[in-house]
């Protein structure tokens, strides 16, 4: 009897939100919970919903006030915020203009990772109460999708917990917002536990008309895609992201369950360590650095064997680097570098100096991209095929990352869908950019050309959108030329929920409960 009144007990003091929780299986982990530690899609899909820019995406994907109300460009270098009133922060401070000076200036710190989206940036001031100005260094087209990226944090949250500076994981600096958040989005962080999971519960003093009815979300990373499914069937877990490409058909006839399709703005590729002083453990220099070589790999790729088989036709083989509804795309830019043909491969690798092939590392993560592993170990049988020996590794994001970031790895799988911007520039200026404080922030493969570099400096200036697009294509034409990389398809984007749970899916990855609704 005693146990029984206790039951009813806890039955009686259950929080509201019991009824209303959405308990979330993702592929793989987020490396931080500090919005600017990382400049990636995979941790702004779970910090987004806890952290908010001036500028945010409208559903869809248009560019809308947030915790600004509004912005003027008094001249091409000179832009003017006004800051909405009456925010809170998670901790119940209000938000003020020095919250956001202080972020925007925390963003653009030297070495952090987000420099790659304010290395325009010349000065943040604080005009009044409800202003702030943010200075450049001359015409930047893009301006407002960098900002869109830009989270904003609490300065005296932050001076509290000595968190000024960003914390960086990838480059081993930890700190207080490693672990801890505290923003002014839909959602508040309530614990933390790395490889566990993360709980967030909805913000009831949250600025926005709050539509969704999402009062408790779990995030539990899970890597294997069986256990994510079985998690799914036994009511354990109510979505899935990505929803593995072989349980499509199960979850579909399963009237308890749906599947949620969209198309991804990410492209993957496979990107060379071109460096000639990169070590791959081959006698003399990297071999990836010589250019036959590189042609020779992309020629041995049967990609339409890849997204036929692997991907299971759910996607296709893409020649551009950027999807058709990025800014600044044309058609022009979709040119086959090396089509299939493994016997002019082995003939390249020959006149190359490599008639016996080599020795190479490919590394890929195992909990980041939908069937990434699989593709990975497709593309080293491939290669294999022409006398390439690969080494292939796979591991978890966050220690993919380490090794990414370092340019550590021979030749790497990643996917790039130029969030926030949604504008080509973002891939030219991380991705292949000399890397230095400014750009390159994700340039693994040491790219470096000074023709490559000079046109990318002007792109960034440059206002005339026509003119612009065209320089764009003469960029991503010399990234082909150099044969730095190879596209291979846009990612299917799959999720899997419970017949009850209504949330839209997005094609720049990010997960956004504030639209969610439980039935």
């Amino acid at each position: 009897m005693r146990a029984l009144l206790l039951a009813c007990a806890l039955l009686l003091a259950a929080p509201a939100w019991a009824q209303n929780t959405v308990r979330w299986g993702n592929n793989g982990e987020i490396t931080t919970m500090d919005p600017h530690g990382a400049f990636s899609t995979a941790n702004a899909a779970v910090l987004g919903n806890i952290y908010e820019p001036l500028v945010r995406h409208s559903r869809d994907l248009k560019f809308e006030p947030a915790l600004a109300t509004g912005w003027q460009v008094l001249a091409p270098d000179h832009y003017r915020f006004t800051i909405r009133r009456g925010v809170r922060f998670h901790d119940g401070a209000p938000l003020t203009v020095d919250d956001v000076v202080a972020s925007l200036r925390r963003a653009a710190t030297p070495g952090s990772p987000y420099n790659s989206v304010t290395h325009m940036f010349r000065e943040v001031v604080r005009v009044d109460d409800d202003t702030v100005d943010l200075l450049l260094k001359g015409p930047y087209p893009v301006l407002i999708n960098d900002v869109a990226g830009i989270s904003i944090l609490s300065e005296p949250w932050m001076r509290r917990n000595d968190a000024l500076l960003p914390a960086d994981p990838a480059h081993g600096r930890g700190g207080y917002t490693t672990l801890n958040a505290n923003g002014t989005g839909p959602f508040r962080l309530v614990s933390r536990e790395p490889d566990v999971q993360t709980v967030l519960e909805r913000n009831p003093a949250w600025w926005d008309r709050a539509t969704h009815n999402v009062d408790r979300i779990v995030y539990r990373p899970i890597p294997n895609d069986s256990t994510r499914i079985s998690g799914l069937l036994s009511g354990e877990l109510d979505l899935v992201t990505p929803l593995p490409l072989q349980d499509v058909d199960r979850i579909r006839q399963n009237p308890a369950l749906k599947v949620l399709e969209a198309q991804d703005l990410r492209v993957a590729f496979l990107g060379f360590n071109v460096a000639p002083d990169h070590d791959t453990g081959n006698p003399g220099v990297n071999p990836l650095s010589v250019l036959k070589v590189r042609q020779a790999m992309v020629m041995a790729l049967d990609i339409q064997a890849i997204t036929r088989t692997v991907m299971r036709g759910l996607t296709q083989p893409i020649h551009s680097l950027i999807a058709p509804e990025i800014g600044g795309y044309e058609p022009a830019q979709a040119v086959n570098r090396a089509p299939f043909d493994a016997e002019g491969a082995r003939r390249l690798l020959a006149e190359a100096g490599y008639p016996q092939g080599f020795n190479i590392r490919l590394e890929c993560p195992n909990d980041r991209f939908v069937n990434g592993e699989r593709v990975c170990q497709a593309a080293a049988s491939m290669w294999a095929r022409i006398g390439v020996k690969v080494n292939f590794q796979s591991m978890r994001y966050p220690a993919y990352m380490q090794r990414f970031i370092n340019n550590r790895s021979d030749i790497f799988l990643i996917g790039w869908a130029n969030t926030p911007q949604l504008d080509g520039f973002s891939m030219l200026n991380n991705v292949f950019r000399t890397r230095d404080q400014q750009s390159g922030s994700w340039n693994a493969g040491r790219y470096t050309d000074p023709a490559f570099d000079a046109l990318a400096a002007r792109i960034a200036v440059e206002m005339d959108p026509a003119r612009r697009t065209a320089m764009i294509t003469e960029a991503f034409a010399l990234e082909r030329a150099h044969m730095w990389s190879v596209p291979l398809y846009r990612e299917p984007m799959l999720l899997a929920m419970r017949a009850n749970l209504e949330m839209p899916a997005f094609a720049d990855g990010r997960v956004r409960f504030w639209y969610a609704h439980l039935r």
